[in-house]
Formats: C-alpha cells, structure tokens, sequence
C-alpha cells in the first residue's frame, strides 16, 4: 500500500473502487475455481473419457479469447466499473443455469454452454482489476507497479486454489447443484454490495475508443503477448484434465486428495508470484532493478526442464507419486515467476491512456494458450497418458522462451518499452 501514500489525491477515489475491484475479483476466482473442480470431478464420476471432459471447457477458453478482445475495449469505452458489473452478473447466471437445471439437462452440451458464460464472467473480472491497477499507482513508479502486479495477481491465484479444494469438499457434502447455487448465491451478493459502494467510473472511459485500436501495433506487447500463449499452454496442458485423471485413475487418489494437492499447488503459485519482486530483478544491474525480456526468457529456459524430468522420471519408473509431487512444486515456483513478469511487463510496456485495451490484448493471449492446453490435455492423455502431456509442457515452454529471447533488453519506461524498435509491428504476431 506504499503507492498509495504517494498517490495524488485526484486517485484516492480509484484507489477505494480499486479495493473493491478487488475484492469482487476474489469472490469471482474462488467460485471460478471451485466451479472447475465440480464440473471436472461430477462427469468423472459419471465415466466421461478424458477428452470429453477437456471438451467441457473448451467454450470456456474460446469466449475468454473473445470477451479479453471485446471486453478491453468495452472498458475503455464504458469504463471498468460496467465490465465488473458485466463480469459479476454474468457468473451469477452462469451457476445458477446449473443448479437451477432439472438432472436431465445436465448433459456435456449444456455444461459446455454454462462454462462459456463462466468463461466471459472470469475474464471480465480479470480485466478489470488488473487494469484498475495502473490506476492506482502513479506514473514512472515502476517499483511500485511490479509489487501491486505480484501481490494481485498472486493472491488471485492462491485463491483460486482454495476454490479447486472448495469445489472438490462441496461436491463430497453437498452434491454438484446444491453447491452451485451457493456459488451462485455468493457472487449475487458481492455484486449488490459492489454496485452499492463503488463511485464514479474506476478510470476515465473514452467513447472515441475504436475497436481496432485493440490489436496492438507494439512489438514489444506483441512478443509477450505471443510468449504469453505458449507459456499457459504448457501449464494446462498437464494440469486441465491430465493430472486430475492421473491421480485418480493411476495413483488411486479421492476426489477430496485430488483437488487438495491441485490447491495447494496454486495456493504456493499464487504466494511465489506475491513474493517474487523480492527474489526476481534484472540482472546486470547495480542493486538490482525491474525485470525487462531477459528475466523472461532466462526463466522460460530454467522452467522448461522440470516437465521434461519429470516425464524421464515416469518412463524410467521413479516412484510416480515423489516424481509429479516433488517435480511439479518446483515447475510452479518457476512457472509463478515467469508468469509474474510477464504481468509486470504488459503494464509497464503500456501507455497510462492505453493499459485497459493492451490487458484486453494481452489475456486474449492468454486465453489462447488455455485453450490450447485444455484441448491437447485430454487429446495426448488419451494417447500417450501423461508423460505424453509433459513432454507437450516442454516444448510450449522452450517456444516461449526463444519468443521472449525477441523482448526489450532493457526496463520499461513508464510511457512503454525503451527499445528503439518497439513500435514496430510484427507480422501476424496479433
């Protein structure tokens, strides 16, 4: 809360709509998460194969790449407080089409179309708080920005795995509707106390915004943008629907262990990506400074041998449980780092007037890789279990990293990055 101190009073009201931002984007990912793992477990219970149950979230991933698109325009249209709202309600209806729903419905297609209004409420909500902080943290205080970006985006994440053990406790106490409308119930009443408390617009909104401006001509965001797709690929291709199979089909795991080691990963995700502005600086510098394209590609490198170990160790027959246990702890440190910068970089990298449309960008990217990794997830599973969805993980996680070797070599300004070519576009990288 440093920042704040510093703040000039023309902000104090963003900094108070930010805090509720915030919170709402809390209660948003923890009825995320927790709707994951029921969705997930209830058709595994079922019988569904892996794929088919990869198949559940693939509208999911397709309307955050659209909404991420639309959506960062739409705020800086209409400002942030419409797309929270947007964001809020649409989770609301998105549950409670669930738990509302006579048995017979609950079949792969309309499970499909309610995570597709998931899918837009997340992203939605995503949006708008990570944009709300640029607000919030005054020009050319990169430290500041790099701290607020961790601490948000790492709480997030931890968050989100107490929502996978929700989820998975829920669906053991209370079954799979009843807990959806208690997520349903949850986020209704965030809504109301939000849209209560909140004042004025959280930003300036800007009704010349073109949609066009959405596709960025920075080379720059463009690249990380790029990196960004392949390095969430490599996550969720092995974390989606492949290890939660694994554990229960090979290892023998319940519902109850399996979503608790899934959240306790992305609960340690979630606190290395708050931590990480104390660990991760530039190298080179005196006394160290803000991370810029070599910290991201010298982590991609690091992060791409831990799936690859832990495939050589399964085929070699190391004890599976010790292997993905000890192996994935280590990815996700890795992983929570490199993903941090690149959540520091986007903002950096963009201009005070332009922040909400390059995120909008920038998660459509992200979205993508998600997308990506969900699909091959249940595909490669099926094929080759889960070493086959590890060595995938490798491989995403070198491209990302030989895209970010293309990144600025120096910190960003405070206006955008300093390269003297980083307003270049870059073909087809959009």
């Amino acid at each position: 809360m440093a920042a704040s101190a510093t703040a000039a009073p023309g902000r104090r009201g963003d900094l108070r709509n930010y805090v509720l931002v915030t919170g709402a984007y809390w209660v948003e990912t923890l009825a995320d998460g927790a709707t994951r793992m029921l969705v997930l477990f209830y058709f595994y219970e079922l019988g569904y194969s892996a794929f088919t149950i990869a198949s559940l979230f693939i509208f999911y991933e397709i309307f955050g790449i659209i909404t991420n698109l639309v959506g960062g325009w739409l705020a800086a249209r209409f400002g942030l407080r419409t797309t929270l709202y947007a964001g809020l309600g649409t989770q609301v209806f998105a549950t409670a089409m669930v738990g509302l729903a006579p048995e017979a419905w609950l079949v792969v297609s309309y499970v499909m179309v309610s995570q597709a209004f998931s899918g837009i409420a997340k992203d939605l909500t995503k949006m708008s708080s990570k944009s709300a902080v640029k607000l919030v943290v005054p020009e050319g205080d990169e430290g500041s920005l790099y701290r607020w970006v961790a601490v948000l985006t790492g709480s997030k994440n931890a968050l989100k795995g107490v929502g996978f053990f929700l989820g998975a406790a829920m669906l053991t106490i209370a079954g799979f509707q009843t807990s959806m409308l208690i997520l349903s119930g949850s986020v209704l009443t965030t809504l109301i106390a939000v849209s209560s408390l909140m004042r004025g617009h959280l930003g300036r909104p800007d009704a010349k915004a073109k949609f066009k401006q959405m596709f960025s001509n920075d080379r720059a965001i463009n690249v990380l943008a790029a990196a960004r797709i392949f390095l969430f690929a490599s996550r969720d291709v092995w974390f989606v629907v492949g290890l939660p199979v694994y554990l229960e089909t090979v290892l023998g795991w319940s519902f109850l262990a399996s979503g608790g080691f899934l959240a306790i990963w992305v609960i340690g995700y979630g606190i290395v990506q708050a931590v990480v502005p104390r660990f991760v600086r530039r190298r080179g510098a005196a006394g160290g400074g803000e991370p810029e394209g070599r910290t991201a590609t010298w982590l991609a490198f690091v992060l791409a041998f831990f799936p690859a170990a832990i495939a050589i160790g399964l085929t070699l027959g190391v004890d599976p449980t010790v292997t993905i246990v000890v192996g994935l702890i280590a990815f996700g440190v890795i992983f929570a780092a490199n993903s941090a910068v690149h959540s520091y970089l986007i903002l950096a990298y963009s201009e005070h007037d332009k922040a909400t449309m390059n995120v909008g960008f920038y998660y459509m990217a992200n979205a993508a890789g998600r997308l990506a990794g969900t699909v091959l997830s249940g595909l490669l599973y099926e094929w080759g279990s889960l070493e086959a969805c590890l060595w995938a993980s490798a491989a995403f996680v070198v491209a990302a990293a030989l895209l970010s070797l293309l990144l600025p070599r120096s910190s960003p300004s405070p206006a955008g990055p300093t390269s003297g070519n980083a307003k270049e576009p870059v073909a087809g990288a959009a």
